[in-house]
């Protein structure tokens, strides 16, 4: 392959590629339009990127007293909003436009709205529970109560009569139930089961935006150049103009005083449009330069483990908490209230809700070493998670600020039912683990498209298929199948930007998204980060007119190249027929069709006849492409290529595959 071909093929690459830095620009202007949307809306709720609005919004929370638990789960919709817009701001905004002091107040803002919310949920139990006598159940005496919502799940048992008999807890129209040991059946306690559908329990791992700032030298070039454009040209203008008012008017003279005016008018008019279409080349190609190095950081391995777990701590890089947190807690029963002549007499005790320490710290006084056996505990698993083995229980240790599974045994998991049923020594907050890993490594997958800017991307695994839509700037999920059979999901038809889309089918149980540290914990096909970033970048391209697939001679190529399937494919929202698939090899420069074909017997490098290397897979497609498929390639939008290759680097199909 000659050099000067080489270069053209980079040239028109890069020229192509500029749909990357493009993406970035829009997503800027529509950050700032939704600032300014929630501005003229006026809706009354605060803006929490504004520290003034989010620490008044905390402020004037605090002074609200004796809410009902209704009301704080009415309230705790705005919250949870608020966190998530929060979080949002930090993962999708690159730190070129986050300032520090900025990511420290969004951090504490959301620190500070967790932990008010979980406050008014423990005033709002304790203001329940002073009520308990007016709520007791008419068989046992003992009271019950359970508030459902679409976020919070409360239980709530008050063992007024202290019959030892009544140690089964059972809430009705629920599978959810308690075996106690005798010493508890006997006590002045409360039982509160707080199920949040969410985890603000995990401390949260960095957000820090994947875009890098431009470099000081970067930074300085840029500057320079454009300031050394907008000051030059005006001088020049003004010297001329100058020494143009100075002429003598004569007839001859004032023709040629227009004349000249004119023409340093069109002079100072190129000048000016020069100068800004330098400064804006300067702009899109260090964005270009940014949006590089964060699709590079996507793929990009860690060399060492960052964290070292003691034997009972869960590792948090290998292990994913899914389906919420069970807030378990025994409490002290607060004084009952009491109607006297009319009026309803209340003791409020000063320190609120306490809970009730099980086992004591002391056991002297007791006479068997068996006197505070651990309590059964029967859980309903969310409907909403998948778990594809039977998952594992572990509990929140408060002072070691991590999660930990001693003090838990004799688990058991009816998948059927959705039960979990175990023993626990100790209260607290309590979740569900499982392998984040146990998608990976995928048996196989295959991009398709559907239509213009619309691609359905399905990744298989020993466990399931799951099938994606792209579509402009936002992905969905199409189906789930598990044992070859469609499983419902409540993700499927909604339309999300990829990162919220990409955090919501994590938290379903449906990881098939690789960290950095992931490698330690799966055997994978290990690519060059450069090529395989190259290689996501223009399959991205050409998504729109050609499907790609798994090939399995990518096993077998080193790590400085990738083997994969390609065919053009225009027929709208239909599977392939008959598939005719092409193999590409591709080292990040250069780019050639194979000899060999999916069934052949060995591995062979060997290029197919009357063919040629070319510099990138798009000119090596492009040699057989149709007119028709070559036009749906140039008229597809930035924000679609930019979506597909932002997914295609997070699932990273060619290393994990």
């Amino acid at each position: 392959m000659d050099l000067e071909r080489r270069n053209e093929e980079l040239e028109e690459l890069y020229l192509l590629e500029g749909c990357f830095p493009e993406a970035e620009k829009l997503k800027q202007e529509n950050r700032l339009l939704s600032q300014w949307k929630h501005y003229i809306e006026c809706d009354g709720s605060p803006d929490p990127s504004v520290a003034q609005e989010i620490n008044t919004f905390i402020s004037l929370w605090k002074e609200e007293t004796n809410e009902t638990f209704e009301e704080v789960i009415a309230k705790s919709k705005l919250v949870l909003y608020l966190i998530e817009k929060l979080k949002s701001i930090l993962l999708e905004t690159p730190p070129y436009d986050l300032q520090d002091k900025n990511i420290t107040q969004y951090q504490e803002s959301i620190l500070e709205l967790q932990e008010l919310l979980h406050l008014k949920f423990n005033i709002a139990t304790e203001i329940l529970l002073r009520h308990a006598s007016t709520l007791a159940d008419l068989d046992s005496g003992n009271m019950e109560k359970v508030i459902q919502d679409e976020n919070v799940t409360l239980y709530v048992w008050a063992n007024l009569k202290k019959n030892p008999r009544y140690r089964s807890v059972r809430f009705s129209e629920t599978k959810t139930r308690f075996e106690l040991p005798r010493i508890l059946a006997t006590s002045d306690i409360a039982l509160r089961l707080l199920h949040t559908h969410y985890d603000h329990v995990t401390p949260p791992f960095p957000v820090r935006g994947l875009l890098r700032e431009p470099t000081s030298t970067e930074s300085h070039f840029a500057e320079g150049e454009v300031n050394v454009v907008e000051t030059v040209i005006p001088e020049d203008f003004e010297e001329e103009h100058k020494q143009q008012e100075n002429e003598s008017i004569s007839v001859h003279e004032e023709e040629i005083k227009v004349e000249e005016q004119v023409d340093t008018e069109v002079r100072m008019s190129s000048a000016q449009e020069e100068s800004k279409a330098t400064k804006c080349d300067l702009e899109m190609k260090l964005l270009s330069e940014t949006v590089s190095a964060a699709q590079l950081l996507l793929i990009e391995n860690t060399s060492e483990k960052l964290y070292f777990f003691e034997d009972d701590e869960v590792d948090t890089c290998q292990f994913t908490m899914l389906g919420g947190v069970y807030h378990l807690d025994i409490l002290e029963l607060p004084p009952q209230c009491k109607p006297v002549k009319g009026w309803m007499i209340m003791e409020i005790l000063k320190e609120g809700l306490q809970k009730y320490i099980y086992p004591p710290g002391t056991t002297e006084d007791f006479e068997t070493e068996n006197a505070f056996p651990p309590v059964e505990v029967m859980l309903e698993v969310h409907e909403n998670v998948i778990f594809f083995e039977n998952p594992m229980v572990a509990r929140w240790d408060a002072e070691g600020r991590h999660w930990k599974t001693d003090g838990i045994s004799n688990v058991s998991y009816k998948s059927g039912e959705r039960l979990i049923t175990f023993s626990l020594e100790t209260f607290g907050p309590l979740t569900l683990i499982q392998d984040t890993h146990i998608n990976m490594p995928y048996q196989s997958w295959e991009l398709r498209p559907l239509d213009v800017n619309k691609v359905l991307l399905t990744v298989i695994t020993v466990f399931t298929e799951i099938q994606i839509q792209i579509k402009e700037d936002l992905c969905m999920l199409a189906s789930i199948k598990l044992n070859n059979k469609k499983h419902p999901s409540v993700l499927e038809g909604k339309w999300m930007n990829p990162i919220s889309f990409i955090i919501a089918l994590k938290e379903a149980g449906l990881n098939i998204f690789p960290t950095g540290h992931s490698h330690f914990y799966v055997v994978i096909n290990h690519k060059v980060p450069l090529v395989e970033m190259k290689a996501c970048r223009q399959m991205a391209l050409l998504s729109s007119a050609f499907a790609f697939g798994w090939s399995r001679w990518n096993a077998h190529c080193d790590s400085q190249k990738v083997v994969l399937k390609v065919m053009e494919h225009l027929a709208k929202e239909e599977p392939i027929q008959n598939p005719d698939w092409t193999l590409l090899m591709f080292s990040g420069d250069r780019a050639q069709r194979l000899k060999i074909d999916e069934y052949s017997e060995m591995f062979s490098e060997a290029l197919k006849e009357e063919t040629e290397f070319h510099s990138t897979l798009y000119h090596m497609v492009k040699d057989f492409a149709s007119k028709e498929a070559m036009e749906k390639i140039r008229s597809a939008k930035c924000q679609f290529i930019n979506s597909v290759c932002h997914m295609l680097l997070s699932i990273r199909l060619l290393s994990y595959s």
